[in-house]
């Protein structure tokens, strides 16, 4: 498919944009503490600008000192970090990107630990349960506010942005005074909608007055707030239409949801791209100014057809950004099937964004770390053992550093357990990635030798630089009575269609894998109960992607018992024991289907003689953090396990010496279903 629409370019205001690519701004803790961008953030950034996004957004960034949401955001309250702005959108700049940066006061939704002030809000509500009520920003304070949007506007442009975009959405200091659930003010800024809206337009005339008509400006709205009595698409078309007719912004950047409703803002797996379009159509046509629309969007193909039909000018890519950095590029080329696709896993970015950690990718170990990947000095033979994920990715990555790299698989199909996740509702976009990694394997050059389980002798024989275990993982299979005589059924087996179940199923264990596998059930008619030791179902499961999960097992009426430990299995169910002793028996069921877990399959890292180990850095532990590969090599600069990895599976290993079934080691790699990181 030809991309015609979205490589066309744009004027937004006075800046030009190459094409209708936006990358979205994330939060992703590659700045410093002191509110200056790093050297990681320059490469992160100028990445995705080589990689064929015609504007780039930097992250929410920081313009009051008071109002600091995270120990890693970048700030714009005064000049020492000017210069660093410099650097990152220079390095934007030189790939032919424009840049955008995002002016933020996180409001209700800050930090009081980070800055040490209170939080402000329109109102004294808070964001939602737990977090701290928020003082009603004084009226002085509002002043001195809007003076530092348009301070910070200037420091951007001295940095040589092209654009600022002003947060207006998600709940944050500007939307709580656009939205009347939040707005309960009787001065000037609360009551009617242009009192409401007095807060944005003073902000915009101040950036205005002080930057000048050559820095474009933008604002992100929510499309819709998500909850009763938030802003709907109606109001948001009337917020799009005063911003342009009276305020004179040069764009518009259409997000949706306040933090209640992340599953909303940053979708998981099972929403699909373009799922606020219709939102979006309705805002545009309130306005002429260029729209930027965002939401789940992976392959550009309904990217295509929204701009075509003149249902938004630009599309926003977020996380597929992350997931792979040249996409617009290899869209243009006709290669996205070498598309690292976003799986909306929620696992390294989400999480460790709200942590203050440096974001991470399950699908792409080298977002953050762009600057570290380098072709080899010198080329190297490299063994590589399992064809799952973690084995496929280290495969494709030494091939493309100048390796020549062979992969060893048993079986007959790639992609280990990782393939099966995609079977669940909602997962299918794992095969995506699945298939990608291979597509990729095949473009660099790697020699994939299938049917064939590698021992020692063979390892000797081939006498590689290097050897890669990346064998997979089993089912977690504890020494219950019965439960090895009376057909259990694993749940990778159920799922890759090598064993097939009655009407009348129970799943025995009530994480992700027994939770995905019930939901399977269900949907295909099934009557599912599921059985946990802990005392909900789905405890691992992301929590936007668990909403979803739990009304489907509303809709299709599965029936769980959780804090309960398993005592036996019988051919028609199990028995159990509760925290208090209380004993009982689940039967009556056509099949049982065993979900424990996986542990690590580790059977030939230990027996590998090759002498003069030498293991790689930084982005080495990084990676198997993500992926857990155990690599053998001389002097080989290739993802796998650094020393601090080492000594914590020493110390694992020595915690666990000596007992049965212990959960695997993270650091040895197993493909099982993603989880949270």
């Amino acid at each position: 498919m030809k991309f015609e629409a979205m490589f066309q370019p744009i004027q937004i205001g006075p800046m030009t944009v190459a094409n209708r690519f936006v990358m979205s701004p994330m939060g992703n803790n590659f700045a410093n503490t002191d509110g200056t961008m790093s050297e990681r953030s320059a490469s992160y950034y100028g990445a995705r600008a080589k990689g064929g996004f015609g504007l780039i957004t930097f992250e929410a960034t920081v313009v009051y000192k008071e109002a600091k949401g995270g120990p890693r955001k970048p700030c714009l309250y005064d000049d020492s970090t000017v210069s660093s702005f410099q650097a990152a959108i220079a390095a934007c700049h030189q790939a032919g990107a424009k840049v955008s940066i995002q002016l933020q006061h996180a409001g209700p939704e800050g930090n009081t630990k980070i800055t040490g002030y209170p939080l402000k809000a329109a109102s004294a509500i808070p964001a939602s349960c737990g977090r701290e009520t928020p003082e009603a920003i004084t009226k002085e304070e509002l002043y001195r506010l809007i003076e530092c949007y348009g301070d910070a506007a200037v420091r951007a442009k001295k940095a040589g942005a092209d654009a600022v975009e002003i947060h207006c959405a998600h709940g944050y200091l500007v939307s709580t005074f656009i939205s009347a659930r939040t707005n309960k003010r009787v001065d000037e800024f609360g009551g009617s909608f242009e009192n409401r809206m007095r807060l944005p337009k003073l902000i915009i005339e101040n950036i205005r007055k002080k930057a000048g008509d050559s820095l474009a400006i933008l604002c992100r709205i929510n499309a819709t707030d998500d909850v009763e009595g938030g802003q709907t698409a109606q109001d948001a078309a009337a917020v799009a239409s005063y911003l342009e007719k009276e305020c004179g912004v040069d764009g518009l950047h259409l997000s949706r949801a306040v933090h209640l409703h992340d599953e909303c803002m940053w979708a998981p797996s099972l929403i699909h791209g373009g799922f606020s379009a219709d939102y979006v159509t309705e805002i545009k046509r309130a306005v002429s100014v260029p729209i930027i629309t965002v939401g789940r969007y992976t392959e550009p193909q309904y990217a295509e057809l929204m701009v075509a039909e003149g249902r938004a000018d630009l599309v926003a890519f977020g996380r597929q950004s992350i997931a792979d950095p040249e996409m617009p590029n290899k869209a243009k080329a006709g290669r996205l099937d070498l598309m690292n696709p976003c799986i909306g896993c929620l696992q390294g970015c989400v999480p460790n964004m709200f942590k203050g950690e440096p974001i991470t990718c399950l699908v792409n170990p080298l977002a953050g770390r762009e600057a570290d990947f380098k072709p080899a000095q010198t080329k190297k033979n490299v063994m590589v053992i399992g064809g799952g994920p973690g084995g496929l990715y280290a495969a494709f990555t030494a091939a493309q550093r100048g390796h020549a790299v062979t992969l060893y698989e048993k079986g007959d199909i790639l992609g280990g357990n990782m393939r099966l996740a995609a079977y669940p509702p909602g997962k299918g976009d794992i095969t995506n990635m699945v298939r990608s990694y291979i597509a990729k394997c095949e473009e660099y050059g790697v020699k994939m030798v299938m049917h064939t389980e590698v021992t020692p002798a063979m390892v000797a024989e081939a006498k590689p630089d290097a050897v890669i275990v990346a064998t997979g993982s089993n089912p977690l299979v504890l020494p219950i009575p019965g439960i090895n005589d009376t057909g259990v059924i694993h749940a990778g087996d159920l799922l890759d269609g090598k064993a097939s179940v009655g009407k009348k199923v129970l799943v025995v264990g009530g994480g992700m894998v027994g939770c995905e596998v019930a939901d399977f059930l269900g949907e295909l008619g099934h009557e599912v109960s599921v059985i946990e030791l802990r005392d909900q179902l789905g405890p691992d499961v992301i929590p936007e992607h668990r909403k979803f999960l739990m009304k489907d097992f509303e809709a299709y009426k599965v029936q769980g018992v959780t804090g309960a430990k398993v005592a036996q299995f019988f051919t028609d169910g199990v028995s159990y024991t509760l925290a208090d002793g209380t004993e009982g028996r689940l039967e009556g069921f056509d099949n049982v289907v065993l979900a424990m877990g996986y542990r690590n399959n580790d059977t030939i890292s230990a027996v590998i003689d090759l002498p003069h180990l030498t293991l790689d850095s930084e982005m080495d532990h990084a990676v198997s953090q993500q992926y857990g590969l155990m690599v053998y090599r001389h002097e080989l600069t290739l993802h796998g396990l650094c020393p601090d990895c080492i000594k914590q599976k020493k110390s694992k290993e020595e915690k666990y010496n000596g007992k049965k079934n212990h959960r695997q080691n993270r650091h040895v790699l197993f493909d099982r279903y993603p989880r949270r990181a």
